[in-house]
């Protein structure tokens, strides 16, 4: 028995190994996409959207490892949702990984275009985003629910960012007709980015399910 349980908390580490992988990769992948925006890097866009396959392969990878510990595992209770959440959080980190390249199509869509104002406000969004993914890992890896639950709370946060943001950009758009597309575009990256916020709270409600065995809405 004892030989079975070290294997089996070996094989979670494994997975726990991916999932910080694909963490890395979507943390990287925003703040290149911010780094794209602000400073028109068309290129840097175009590499955004090139390296979103890596997340995707992680993403099956977890998949299939899954699979793996249920069919040879067999798992019941806690250790069923540690595999469960992982999978769950997997999606969510993969979906974050395509609004990175969202934001990146968008950047490409601006083009050369001389920027409206300087782009401060969204890569703050951006920081804070990317801020509170490391900590729904950290609180993954810990089993924190404190940590959890303060996730919904900055969550908040950005959704109010994001309202002030979104109020911002149709201001411009009524004083600065020809830059329609531009305006659009940067509310679209603001709604990107907001729901990156989403994702992880989607993350942190998993988390509370793993170590509670219950389920709560943290986005009421």
């Amino acid at each position: 028995m004892g030989n079975v349980r070290k294997t089996f908390e070996s094989e979670l580490e494994e997975l726990k190994g991916k999932l910080l992988r694909m963490v890395d990769l979507a943390e990287r992948q925003l703040g290149d996409s911010m780094d794209a925006l602000k400073t028109q890097n068309l290129t840097l866009a175009k590499a955004v959207k090139q390296k979103d396959a890596e997340i995707n392969a992680l993403d099956e990878e977890i998949n299939q490892k899954v699979i793996q510990l249920i069919t040879q595992q067999q798992p019941v209770a806690t250790d069923l949702r540690k595999i469960i959440v992982a999978l769950k959080i997997s999606t969510d980190v993969e979906r974050i990984g395509d609004l990175a390249v969202n934001i990146a199509k968008s950047t490409l869509h601006i083009g050369e275009e001389p920027l409206i104002k300087p782009i401060v406000d969204i890569p703050k969004m951006a920081d804070a985003v990317g801020v509170m993914l490391r900590k729904a890992f950290d609180a993954y890896d810990l089993e924190d629910i404190d940590l959890a639950f303060e996730l919904a709370k900055e969550d908040d946060a950005i959704d109010e960012a994001y309202g002030r943001m979104i109020q911002e950009l149709m201001g411009y758009m009524h004083r600065n007709p020809d830059y329609v597309n531009q305006i659009t575009q940067l509310a679209f990256i603001s709604r990107h980015l907001e729901r990156v916020g989403d994702h992880v709270t989607n993350m942190a409600e998993n988390i509370i399910f793993m170590v509670k065995g219950k389920t709560l809405n943290l986005n009421e």
